[in-house]
C-alpha cells in the first residue's frame, strides 16, 4: 500500500519537475483510490489528535469499522456530496503566557485533507526552494540548523532574525489560491481547498466566518502555508535579485526564517518588507532584529547560536550551538510534572514514563558534528538526581528504599532509565526493556 503511494507520488513529482509550467487538470478522481484512502487513514490514526466539532474520535471510527467508514467517505467524494464540517477552535498556552489558536478539523475532514495532501504535495515539492525545511518530506529542523552552522562558518554572520505576526491566521485566501491555480486546474480540487479555507470556526459555542488564514491543526494547512511563503524564498534566491547581489541566503522553517549574509544592506530589508506588505503579512517588530552573530547570540528552532572564546587560543572564537535556556527549562518542567503527579509507581514504570519524555528532547538537541548539547544534558541529569531523591522520599509515609541508595543511579543501572550524559541517538530505536 505504501509502495503504491510512493510510486504514485514520484510520478507526479517527476512530471512537475520536468515541466515547470505544466498545470495538472485530472487529480480529483485520485482521492477515492483505495490505497490512498487507506494510507491517509493510517497517517491520521498515527497522528492521533482530539475529536473535532462532531465529537467523533479515532477510536469511534475503529469501532464503527474503518473500511466501511472509508467507503462512505469515498462515495461522498464521488457523488460530490462531501462538505467540510466546522473547525473546532481551542487555545493552547504559549511560553510567553499568551494563547495560540488551534483549529481541529473532524476525523473525516482530516482523512480527506490527508488524501488531498498526498496527491498535490509532490507537485508543489517540485517548485519549493531548498532553503525551506518545515513540514516537508525528508527535511527536518536538524537540516536547517546544519545549514545555518555552515553559513556562519563561511562568514555569513550578519543575521536578520525575522518573525511574522500570526502568519497562519492572516494568509489571504485569494492570493493563496492564485498560487495554487498556477499548478492545479482541476476545479474540483480547487473547490475542496476553498471549502476548507472558508469552513466556519466553532469557538465558545458560536460559529464564526473565516475570511482569511488557514487553521493551525489542519492537515492541509502546513502545505498551503509553505506554498504561500515560497514567494519569499524565490525572491531571495532569484539570481538577478537584490539579495543575491550581496550573496544573502534565507533559512526558513514554516513561518520562522532568518536572512544571513556577509553584510545586510538596508535595501535588502526594505525589499523584504515590501514583499511581505504585498503579501498582506506583517513583521513582528518586537521579535525581529538585525545582529552580528560574532558579537550577539541568537535563538532559532530551540537552539542558541553563540560565539565563545577558545580556551586554547584567547584571540579566537568558535561557534557553539546549544539548546536554549527555555528548552532546558521546559524539559525539566515536564520531568518535574511527571514525578509530581505520578506517585506510587514501581521503578520500571517510572523509568518508562521518564524515558518517553526525555527521549524526544534528547534526539532533537543532539545533532552529531553540529550541536553542543553537553551543558543541557548535565543540567537535566542534575535535575533528575534531585527530583528522584525527593520523589522517593515522599513516595509513602516511610522513606522509599531507593532514597538512600541513589535513586538515579539505581534506575539507570537496573531499570533502564536513560542517562542524559551518555545517551546516543541509536537508543531511540531500542524498545524499553
Amino acid at each position: 500500500m505504501r509502495n503504491d503511494c510512493v510510486f504514485f507520488q514520484r510520478k507526479l513529482y517527476r512530471k512537475a519537475k520536468q515541466e515547470s509550467e505544466f498545470c495538472f487538470y485530472m487529480l480529483y478522481d485520485k482521492l477515492t483510490v483505495g490505497y490512498l484512502m487507506r494510507e491517509a487513514w493510517k497517517r491520521v490514526k498515527a497522528n492521533g489528535g482530539a475529536a473535532g466539532y462532531d465529537e467523533l474520535k479515532i477510536s469511534d471510527v475503529i469501532k464503527y469499522g474503518v473500511e466501511k467508514y472509508l467507503s462512505e467517505i469515498a462515495e461522498e467524494l464521488r457523488t460530490k456530496t462531501y462538505k467540510p464540517q466546522p473547525v473546532l477552535r481551542v487555545f493552547i498556552p504559549k511560553a510567553n503566557g499568551k494563547l495560540r489558536p488551534l483549529g481541529i478539523p473532524t476525523v473525516k475532514d482530516r482523512i480527506v485533507q490527508m488524501c488531498c495532501k498526498m496527491v498535490i504535495e509532490p507537485i508543489f515539492e517540485a517548485d519549493f526552494e531548498d532553503c525551506s525545511f518545515g513540514f516537508r518530506p525528508k527535511r527536518s529542523a536538524h537540516d536547517a540548523i546544519t545549514v545555518i552552522s555552515d553559513n556562519l562558518k563561511q562568514g555569513k554572520v550578519q543575521v536578520y532574525d525575522a518573525d511574522l505576526s500570526g502568519y497562519f491566521d492572516n494568509i489571504p485566501h485569494d492570493k493563496l489560491m492564485i498560487l495554487v491555480e498556477q499548478r492545479i486546474s482541476d476545479s474540483r480540487i480547487l473547490k475542496l481547498l476553498r471549502m476548507w479555507l472558508k469552513a466556519p470556526v466553532y469557538e465558545e459555542k458560536q460559529f464564526k466566518k473565516n475570511s482569511k488564514g488557514t487553521p493551525q491543526g489542519g492537515v492541509i494547512s502546513p502545505l498551503l502555508a509553505n506554498i504561500y511563503l515560497n514567494l519569499v524564498d524565490k525572491a531571495v534566491k532569484r539570481k538577478d535579485g537584490v539579495f543575491q547581489k550581496y550573496k544573502i541566503d534565507i533559512v526558513r522553517y514554516a513561518d520562522d526564517f532568518i536572512l544571513m549574509g556577509y553584510r545586510m544592506p538596508a535595501e535588502c530589508m526594505n525589499y523584504l518588507h515590501t514583499i511581505l506588505e504585498r503579501m498582506e503579512l506583517t513583521i513582528n517588530t518586537d521579535k525581529t532584529h538585525l545582529l552580528n552573530a560574532r558579537q550577539e547570540p541568537f535563538n532559532f528552532l530551540g537552539f542558541t547560536f553563540r560565539y565563545v572564546w577558545s580556551s586554547y587560543n584567547k584571540n579566537k572564537k568558535w561557534l557553539r550551538i546549544s539548546p536554549t535556556k527555555k528548552s532546558i527549562i521546559n524539559i525539566r518542567q515536564k520531568v518535574g510534572d511527571y514525578l509530581r503527579y505520578n506517585g506510587r509507581k514501581n521503578p520500571y514504570a517510572v523509568s518508562k514514563g521518564l524515558n518517553s519524555i526525555m527521549r524526544g528532547w534528547l534526539n532533537y538537541i543532539i545533532i552529531p558534528g553540529v550541536s553542543y548539547s553537553n551543558g543541557g544534558r548535565f543540567k537535566l541529569e542534575n535535575y533528575l538526581w534531585d527530583r528522584l531523591r525527593i520523589y522517593y522520599k515522599r513516595k509513602s509515609q516511610r522513606v522509599g528504599k531507593l532514597y538512600r541508595r541513589g535513586a538515579f543511579e539505581v534506575l539507570t543501572k537496573r531499570y533502564g532509565l536513560i542517562d542524559p550524559i551518555i545517551y546516543k541517538l541509536v537508543d531511540s530505536r531500542e524498545c524499553f526493556r
